[in-house]
Parts: structure tokens; sequence; C-alpha cells
């Protein structure tokens, strides 16, 4: 079944919301930087299953993705603008957005983003926003293989993109047989089978709606029976 739009899947929401307080909401890359000697002393040492906490403990306390710094690109440039020296090692190439926090609330993601400085003195509350499936799904393609490695995850065969369903496997008709009815000639389905038709109405029905313009709030209403 391809669902109308992607949702969350109950058994790695916990998983996903540690994964992207890891990485940055904006380009996807990890907040830590790999030239720091913990992030090399975690790959070095931690074997990779209990990889993933140990960059969460380092990451999950920076707010910004830390962009290179002109000084440090030209370090190696002398005054006629040519390489004295070897190559320079290249640097974090953060985008150096600020990162919100995350909040699980049931089947849900919050972020929450603090305001600036300035609006601090005004008296800004945190903006708090839903983070839907379909953007965390995004934000988790954006992770490059190499930081998928010091995360502790495999490129090829576990994605954390892969942790937010898109589509629903069926499982073929010998795992949901139908039953006789008191012994008699009439026949019911599977419990599974009705809940694989109700998921099949949901996502049909937030297709046509979307389809036809009707207003977001309407449409969350049905994609909100969709996700539970």
């Amino acid at each position: 079944i391809e669902l109308a739009r992607p949702v969350f899947h109950a058994g790695f929401i916990v998983k996903v919301k540690k994964i992207l307080e890891c990485v940055c909401y904006s380009c996807g890359k990890l907040k830590v930087d790999m030239r720091d000697p913990m992030v090399q002393n975690i790959v070095r040492r931690i074997k990779p299953q209990h990889r993933l906490k140990a960059v969460w403990d380092l990451a999950k306390a920076k707010n910004v993705c830390e962009a290179d710094s002109l000084e440090e690109n030209d370090a190696e440039q002398d005054e006629y603008g040519e390489n004295s020296g070897p190559k320079p090692k290249t640097g974090h190439g953060g985008c150096g957005h600020h990162q919100p926090a995350y909040r699980k609330e049931g089947l849900k993601l919050i972020a929450v983003f603090k305001p600036s400085k300035d609006k601090q003195e005004e008296g800004s509350e945190p903006e708090r926003r839903n983070i839907s499936a379909a953007e965390c799904h995004n934000i988790l393609k954006k992770i490059p293989d190499e930081d998928l490695l010091i995360m502790g995850l495999n490129a090829e065969y576990a994605r954390p993109d892969w942790m937010i369903l898109t589509v629903l496997p069926v499982p073929p008709a010998a795992v949901r047989p139908s039953i006789s009815v008191d012994g008699g000639a009439m026949r019911s389905e599977d419990d599974l089978t009705y809940k694989l038709g109700e998921i099949l109405k949901a996502s049909a029905q937030v297709r046509k709606l979307e389809a036809e313009g009707v207003p977001p709030s309407v449409v969350n209403e049905h994609f909100d029976l969709l996700q539970f």
C-alpha cells in the first residue's frame, strides 16, 4: 500500500527523534565535528550499535550548525594568494543555521525554536511547530553516508529515512485467513485484513482531499486517522 503521506513508525519514533537531534535541521549534516578528538575517539573505540548514543550526548547540546570561517579556509595561503604548505584539512562545512529542540508528544514530534537575542529582550516566547513525518523524512534523506558511519548506521542496509513509513507491505492471505462464523457457511475476514482496508481508505481519502484543494486543517484531521 503506497501511503498518501509519510507516517511515523511507532517503534522507531524515539530513534528518529534522537537522530534528528544529532543532525542539522536545515542541511542534514552532523552537528559534531569529525576533527573533534572526542568524536574521533567514539569512532575508534565504540562499537557501531552503541555509537549513536555517544554521538547524541555530544550533539544534543549544540544549538548551531557550525560553518567554516574564511580565516580557516585561507590559513595556508601566502601574501600572493598561493598555497605555501600542504592543503589544509576541510572544515565542518555546516550551514550556520540555529537548531530547534525536539519534543515528543504521542506520535507527534514538536520542534521548539528559541527566539534570537533581540527578540528575547522583547519578551518573545519560543516558537513551537509540529514537524510532519514528511519533513523528518526529507531531513533524514539529506544525511551524508560518512555521517551515518560516525553514528553507527549502515548507509546500505539501515538508512534512517527508512524508519519513516512511505509504503506499507501487505502480508499474504495465508497470514490473515478468513474464518467461518459459528461453524456455518458464512465467512468473515481476519482483523488484520479489516485494518489494512481501513488504512487503504484513509490514505485514499487524504489523497482525494489534497487533489480537491481542501484546507490543510481538514486534510490534517484525516491524516491523523491515517497516522493512528
